[in-house]
């Protein structure tokens, strides 16, 4: 659907209401014989009576497909012969919007001429012609935009309830802002039996949720755009769910256009609720949501943005454009994000409450791992699916004799050893050096739930060992089977 966000602010506005719109679509003579259907006498008292559509029918699966073709086909002459107009339809919606009033009334009656030569009825008193306009369930202002009032279902009852109330707020989400983090009460709902007469209640939690959508309906709001402005976007929220917001800003405001406020926002950027790994890191999911934004700002306008907001976390100075090319050589997820990106970086928030008003995420530069082996301890894991023994070796430095940490793991092999570099990273607070199978980077790492218990814990304590990791320790060495069977056999 075209989202009015990029409407011109201060552009005059029109809607039309086109009524009965199917049944003012014709069938071509030819086609129309398809869509028969037949009605039954009672008791079969006579044979059944055929017809056929003259008009598109309702029902249809294609009927909205065709609706859509057609009315953009009556309406394609008059966007040729009007450019500075825009026209927005959708279904038996239209939209006209033009700089001047003179402009709008001559595109619009071009408009309505179309629509009734094809044979449309059109009611003058439902066009709407002054501010607040109604156009597909939203409320249009000179400056901004707001859902229509949003009838929130408190009552629920089964899983159908909480699909269909999360249908609604999902609609709402890019004009309100409503968070991932803000909603996962609710998403959290959806899990369990998979019917959906399955039984529901409302948590405290939920109705939480429901009030702060309330507050948000009455206070958050969206803008129409100012076309001499660039687009921006900033990356925002606190992990495990992050968020984005496409703006615009404005550095020179003035007092008499009775608007204090430099921030006018065009839409909201979540990522989704279940992540596709069971290990994430905040790298991936901020060139997620770059992706995505860069994605979205290219459909809505056609470009791409000025500036890019990402939270990077200094303990002093300013970042360089040797730390950047270190963070993109780092992560192939970001290198994509912003392959061809001609736009500023920028690693500040613009002052404003929006921006500010929660402790917010910042991408951390520091790096714990070492590119190369460290003149210090070397400790090597190995697993057994057959003994479920988890084993880890290491050398004394004292006394230049093998030692061994053995412990039986019930699991796959891969748990077995992911226990084993756990036990590591508890036993040795100092730099070492780590030749294991099954782990990559876990520093900062965000989990997905697993059904698989032992291994969700296993993992939780792998990624706060490591996070909170001061000392460094080298690069995680992978496939190093024929290694580390060597000196774990010799205590098996």
């Amino acid at each position: 659907m075209p989202t009015p966000t990029m409407l011109p602010q201060n552009w005059k506005l029109a809607v039309i209401d086109i009524k009965d719109c199917f049944f003012h679509i014709p069938l071509h003579p030819d086609d129309a014989p398809r869509f028969a259907f037949s009605v039954p006498t009672i008791n079969r008292e006579a044979p059944r009576k055929r017809y056929h559509w003259q008009v598109l029918p309702q029902g249809l699966k294609v009927s909205p497909v065709i609706c859509q073709w057609y009315v953009a086909s009556l309406l394609s002459p008059v966007c040729v012969a009007t450019e500075k107009a825009i026209i927005h339809h959708y279904m038996d919606d239209v939209l006209v919007c033009a700089p001047t009033d003179d402009v709008l009334s001559h595109v619009l009656d071009l408009t309505i001429n179309a629509l009734v030569v094809a044979g449309f009825e059109l009611q003058e008193d439902t066009v709407q012609r002054m501010p607040p306009w109604r156009y597909l369930g939203l409320e249009i202002g000179k400056w901004t935009i707001v859902p229509q009032k949003l009838e929130i279902r408190a009552k629920i009852q089964t899983l159908a309830d909480v699909h269909q109330l999360c249908g609604a707020l999902n609609w709402v989400r890019p004009w309100l802002g409503l968070t991932t983090q803000d909603l996962a009460p609710l998403f959290n709902l959806l899990k369990g039996g998979e019917e959906l007469s399955s039984p529901r209640e409302l948590t405290p939690e939920v109705k939480e949720v429901l009030e702060k959508v309330q507050h948000l309906m009455s206070t958050r709001q969206t803008h129409r755009c100012d076309p001499d402005l660039p687009f921006k976007f900033i990356i925002m929220g606190k992990l495990p769910h992050l968020h984005g917001v496409i703006f615009q800003w404005r550095n020179n405001i003035k007092k008499d256009q009775g608007r204090e406020d430099p921030l006018l926002i065009i839409e909201w950027v979540f990522l989704s609720h279940q992540r596709s790994k069971r290990m994430t890191h905040p790298q991936e999911m901020v060139a997620e949501l770059v992706r995505k934004a860069r994605v979205r700002i290219r459909e809505l306008a056609g470009c791409d943005f000025e500036c890019i907001h990402i939270p990077i976390g200094l303990r002093s100075g300013q970042i360089t454009k040797a730390m950047l090319e270190h963070l993109l050589q780092e992560n192939e997820a970001l290198q994509f994000a912003l392959d061809s990106f001609t736009g500023q970086i920028s690693i500040h928030r613009p002052a404003h409450k929006i921006f500010n008003q929660d402790v917010n995420f910042t991408l951390n530069l520091k790096d714990v791992r070492s590119r190369k082996p460290l003149e210090a301890l070397t400790v090597f894991t190995e697993a057994s699916g057959r003994s479920h023994k988890s084993v880890m070796t290491w050398k004394d430095p004292q006394t230049q004799q093998w030692e061994a940490d053995v412990a039986e793991v019930e699991g796959s092999p891969q748990v077995a050893e992911l226990a084993a570099v756990v036990r590591a990273f508890e036993r040795f607070p100092k730099p070492f050096n780590l030749v294991a199978g099954v782990v990559s980077r876990a520093d900062q790492a965000i989990l997905q739930e697993v059904s698989n218990t032992a291994l969700f814990e296993l993992l939780s304590k792998l990624v706060k060992l490591v996070s909170h990791r001061e000392q460094p320790r080298a690069a995680i060495l992978c496939d190093a089977y024929e290694i580390t069977h060597r000196f774990a056999g010799v205590h098996s």
